[in-house]
């Protein structure tokens, strides 16, 4: 188990544990933090980037949540976030050899239903915003034909 305040001002790392105390991800602008295990309270204090997930099995997490700046969401089967939090799991086990990360992998279909993300809220605006803009882009490249094989 890591100490308070894991993952403090964290820019662009991704960062796996099985364990934190309190006021964990506070100051976050970048990169994920995947927690598989307990974590304190005050949790995302000032976040404003990044993501982190958080194995939340008896869903105690939100009352150590602090959602000033970011929100709560669960982690869809089957989404993109599922398979990213898949990944880096998986990387963390081929690394490390995480017992923890090892069971959890075994059972996913049950365990990924236990994971929460935390979005700051002005993330999540920038990357609408980002995939907003990408959209427009390619519409106008079909619009003119741009690439297209005629």
């Amino acid at each position: 188990m890591a100490g308070e305040r894991f993952a403090v001002r964290n820019s662009a790392a991704t960062a796996v544990v099985e364990g934190i105390g309190d006021h964990g991800c506070e100051y976050m602008t970048g990169g994920h933090v995947v927690i598989l295990g307990p974590t304190g309270r005050n949790f995302g204090a000032g976040m404003s980037g990044g993501i982190a997930f958080v194995f939340d099995p008896d869903q105690s997490f939100e009352g150590k949540f602090n959602n000033s700046m970011a929100d709560l969401f669960s982690v869809v089967p089957d989404s993109e976030d599922d398979l990213e939090l898949t990944q880096i799991i998986k990387t963390h086990v081929k690394y490390t050899g995480s017992e923890v990360g090892k069971a959890l992998l075994i059972d996913w279909d049950n365990a990924v239903k236990k994971f929460k993300k935390v979005l700051p809220r002005d993330y999540a605006r920038v990357i609408k915003e980002q995939a907003e803009k990408v959209a427009n882009q390619n519409n106008m490249i079909t619009k003119e034909g741009i690439g297209s094989h005629g």
